[in-house]
């Protein structure tokens, strides 16, 4: 029962406007300057932090930032009770790369809205854990589908991911042209999308696809203002901590006139000393992130005493001026002034209640947005099912629904077996999972459970298979699998060193109830530990494997000491599940990913494939009945095929409804995939964030996926027909040519033939969703600007349209273009580089066995190089004399070379030691002037911050 909570820390609103910040009718700007000129400097401190406490003789309650809301509210933190999650159980719509599969942000925004009414909702029963800043949307375009955070995301496309998260910002922000329903803030920035090592891994950006493709999903709901500021990400880019990147107040403040409000991420102050040592102690490092366009520490919990004690040293160092500390404040009261926290009746949106929370209406949205998200792959002709009489429903995820780490706990659940037994009056079902027992071979015994306490220690008792030693093996992805036991219905899990069967579910932060069984070449298993912790470095046990203790126990061990297994096969689910489908009509397998398991946040997935377990099972059912269907319910690409496919993400409390609707043709699937489904694991490391050279994402990818960008199946057809380009309109009319009512989402591509610089292979500009019964025509309009088809020109810094010509290319998804033509650009071109003047290493052309670093710890990006490796200028004309500003701890040189990295030498530059990386001298050559091609080749261990080839 949800109950009002009550805290001497929470100080009412005052009735009437005593000051001026309280009265609706000022500026929000003369708001906030009369409040912070009544605030004391210890009281202004304590605003910078997550917790910001009450201050009851201005009437200002106590208020939290970071309620968790990405797609449905999830969870936060209470007062003082910061190590445990705190769970919502309102409405848990689709994931977030479920939201984006529907392509259509006027649905979105209704879901934003639907989530930020129960925001407010939970607010109104609990305004001490329920904070109206949300951290949501997350705007990471998901470049590498092994990202452990695949789900958080929308899209591997800058426009689609921009679109939609201005969407669903939009919603969570309400109409109102000055109140907000709830404060939403982008994650995280920038360039962040490895979980291995993320908070000392370097994103490498060139300056190119740092604004062609990085930075534009931020931009475009913060100039949309559908976002009040971002957050901050865990990881480097270009040698610099994102704590402390200075483009979060010169890059993304440009963007808007609002008032932004921009937040850490959790202890990411603290690891600028603690973890990327990147700064000698805490004052300098929490000076430098407020310096950078930070507003708000999310550290230490509830507690912003530690921060104050930073700040007032780095204050009274020198670090900081009390102009800075304002002006972040300032940033923190105008947000709170637009939630309504300064009025004397709370805002506009005071009024909503808890009535919303799982309303009714919400529950339908739910449905509706879970079927419209679903993506049909393929289909044998199979769908949509014709009312059958029987029907076998299968698969470890036929009959359980799973949230993940951002969502909250689901009232009910409506699973696929649930929503098929509405239609079908016979229906089986079961896991399809094998039952196995697992036979130490050294000594014959059966590892067996024990109890469901934490110290009941699985251990070798059984000598032969009961209850207690079988275990219901479901091999999740990417080769690990969970184990529940038949006797208890626990799963097997690690408690740090001893194994126990305590854990109902698979959750929580490390998630240790996982394993991976390896076949050996004598038919014998080693069971390899999966559990989170495994890779923390203070597990110290690499490699962990699964041993037996001299008492009998389980336990944890090197390799070199893992115990050999055999496997048995006591119940072979497989087989009763293919037994099923050859008795039914129809067969419906239901396989997939776990959330929680073989990857989330901060761990990434070593491969795409679905486990083995589940492959069979698709195989021994298809077997068993050609009139299978097989729907697949994961958070990220995977390696599967079937004739007949299905795609949902985790979809929420209504999944099995939404499934079913599409099954039945009660909804004509239109779902369309937001990244590209890669039909390999041999792919590029996941930290190199260089598209253009990894062939990633379907702008520079050139091999055939398994599904590609904007793929989608329907229950009809559509016809394209007389694409038609005049000045900024694109236009094609689009026919159903089939029986059925149908939506079509109509892409709108480019590609640009000739450009100074590389272009992508294809590129979204625009896209519609429409509805169209059988025979119906519209004609689908996209505008398209001149502006639209601008490049960033890395040799003057700048945008730039060049005099080209276009491919206007419409279809269907990214590899199924319907209509195509040709449209010539008068721009510019674009000039020969003049090298006489300073230029920047970063503004390449091209490069290779480099880094990009920091030229100094507060801006500036610089090429960090050993020998062989180089950087390279295309298309200059240059002088004679050299003069480049260099840092190098003990010295070094750099070649300049004539049409490639190995051609004719014209210098060798000398670089002096300067005795650090951060401390910068000047080195000089004599060359001969000419045009063409230059490469610096790297001798050395330097760093080249800039260079010019005057005379």
């Amino acid at each position: 029962m949800l109950t009002l909570a009550a805290s001497v820390l929470a100080a009412p609103a005052a009735q009437a406007a005593d000051h001026p910040f309280q009265n609706p009718r000022l500026p929000v700007e003369q708001r906030v300057e009369d409040l912070l000129g009544r605030l004391t400097p210890q009281e202004k401190l304590s605003l910078l932090h997550q917790s910001q406490p009450a201050i009851p003789r201005l009437g200002i309650a106590y208020h939290k930032n970071g309620t968790e809301a990405l797609h449905g509210v999830a969870w936060s933190n209470h007062l003082n009770d910061n190590w445990n999650q705190k769970f919502a159980s309102g409405t848990v719509f689709p994931q977030a790369v479920g939201l984006a599969s529907t392509w259509d942000p006027a649905l979105i925004k209704k879901v934003g809205s639907a989530v930020g009414d129960e925001v407010r909702g939970y607010n109104a029963v609990d305004p001490i854990l329920w904070g109206l800043q949300v951290w949501s949307p997350v705007v990471d375009l998901l470049r590498d589908p092994r990202a452990g955070r695949n789900e958080e995301g929308y899209s591997e496309d800058p426009y689609l991911t921009g679109a939609i998260s201005t969407a669903f910002g939009k919603g969570l922000q309400g109409e109102d042209p000055f109140y907000l329903k709830t404060a939403p803030v982008l994650k995280h920035y920038l360039a962040y999308n490895n979980e291995v090592n993320r908070s000392l891994t370097s994103s490498n950006l060139t300056p190119k696809l740092k604004h062609e493709y990085y930075e534009p999903a931020f931009k475009a709901a913060i100039s949309a203002d559908a976002a009040t500021g971002v957050m901050a990400s865990y990881n480097l880019v270009n040698g610099r901590p994102n704590h402390v990147n200075p483009d979060l107040d010169a890059q993304v403040r440009s963007w808007t006139d609002k008032r932004l409000y921009n937040v850490s991420d959790a202890w990411g102050p603290h690891a600028l000393t603690d973890l990327e040592e990147y700064y000698d102690d805490k004052p300098e490092a929490f000076a430098a992130v407020l310096r950078a366009g930070l507003d708000s520490y999310t550290i230490d919990n509830s507690d912003g005493g530690p921060m104050a004690q930073h700040l007032t040293a780095a204050l009274n160092q020198g670090l900081i001026t009390q102009a800075d500390v304002d002006d972040a404040v300032r940033g923190a009261l105008t947000i709170r002034t637009r939630l309504g926290h300064f009025d004397p009746d709370g805002g506009p949106y005071k009024k909503i209640t808890k009535d919303v929370i799982n309303s009714p209406a919400n529950q339908r949205l739910n449905r509706e947005t879970a079927g419209k998200a679903a993506v049909l792959l393929r289909n044998s002709g199979v769908l949509p099912l014709a009312r059958p009489k029987s029907a076998a429903v299968v698969g470890p995820l036929s009959g359980k629904l799973y949230r993940d780490w951002y969502s909250g706990q689901m009232p009910y659940q409506v699973t696929p077996v649930d929503g098929i037994k509405e239609r079908v009056s016979e229906v089986s079902t079961g896991q399809g999972l094998e039952r196995i027992a697992l036979k130490h071979l050294d000594s014959g015994r059966y590892i067996t459970a024990t109890g469901t306490g934490p110290d009941d220690n699985a251990a070798l008792i059984d000598t032969a298979p009961t209850a207690a030693s079988q275990w219901d093996l479901t091999d999740w992805t990417g080769g690990v699998s969970t184990l529940r036991n038949a006797g208890n219905g626990r799963l097997l899990g690690g408690d740090w060193r001893s194994l126990d069967t305590d854990d109902a579910d698979a959750d929580g932060w490390y998630v240790s109830q996982q394993f991976a069984l390896e076949p050996q070449s004598d038919g014998s298993y080693l069971i390899r530990y999966a559990g989170y912790e495994a890779v923390e470095s203070w597990f110290a046990l690499p490699d962990p494997y699964v041993s037996v203790a001299a008492d009998g126990t389980l336990g944890l061990a090197p390799k070199a000491q893992a115990s050999r297994f055999g496997k048995e096969i006591v119940v072979d689910g497989v087989a009763e599940a293919a037994a099923q489908a050859a008795r039914a009509e129809v067969a419906v397998v239901v396989v997939g990913s776990h959330p929680f398991v073989a990857g989330r946040e901060f761990h990434d997935r070593d491969d795409l494939r679905l486990g083995a377990g589940q492959r069979r099972l698709i195989e021994a059912v298809r077997k068993a009945n050609p009139r299978t269907v097989v729907v697949l319910e994961t958070s990220y690409p995977v390696i599967v095929d079937a004739p007949t496919l299905l795609w949902t993400t985790h979809a929420g409390a209504e999944t099995g409804h939404a499934v079913a609707d599409v099954l039945f043709g009660d909804v004509n699937p239109a779902g369309r995939l937001t990244q590209t489904w890669p039909g390999t694991d041999k792919l590029p490391s996941i930290l190199d964030y260089d598209l253009a050279k990894t062939g990633m994402t379907y702008l520079y990818g050139k091999d055939k996926p398994l599904y590609a960008f904007g793929h989608g199946l329907s229950y009809t057809s559509f016809a394209y027909q007389g694409l038609s380009v005049r000045g900024e309109q694109v236009s094609v009319k689009v026919t159903n040519t089939g029986k059925v009512r149908g939506d079509e989402v109509v892409q709108l591509y480019t590609h640009q033939r000739d450009s100074r610089f590389q272009q992508p292979v294809k590129q979204l500009r625009g896209f519609q969703r429409v509805t169209l019964n059988p025979g119906e025509s519209r004609t689908v309009t996209f505008t398209l600007k001149k502006p639209d088809l601008a490049v960033w020109d890395h040799t003057r810094n700048k945008w730039a349209v060049e005099s080209a010509t276009h491919d206007i290319l419409v279809g269907s998804a990214s590899d199924k273009i319907r209509q195509s033509a040709t449209l010539r650009v008068s721009g510019e071109t674009i000039p020969v580089r003049d090298l006489t003047r300073t230029t920047r290493a970063m503004d390449f052309d091209g490069y290779s066995g480099v880094q990009f670093a920091d030229e100094t710890k507060a801006g500036g990006e610089v090429v960090a190089g050993t020998a062989g490796g180089w950087i390279s200028f295309t298309g200059a004309s240059y002088g004679s004399r050299l003069t480049a500003g260099v840092s190098s701890v003990g010295g070094g040189a750099f070649e300049v070379r004539s049409g490639s990295p190995t051609g004719a030498l014209l210098a060798t530059v000398q670089v002096p030691a300067t005795g650090g990386i951060y401390q910068w001298g000047t080195a000089s050559a004599r060359l001969k002037a000419g045009k063409g091609n230059l490469y610096l080749v790297f001798k050395g261990d330097l760093r080249i911050r800039d260079f010019a080839l005057a005379g």
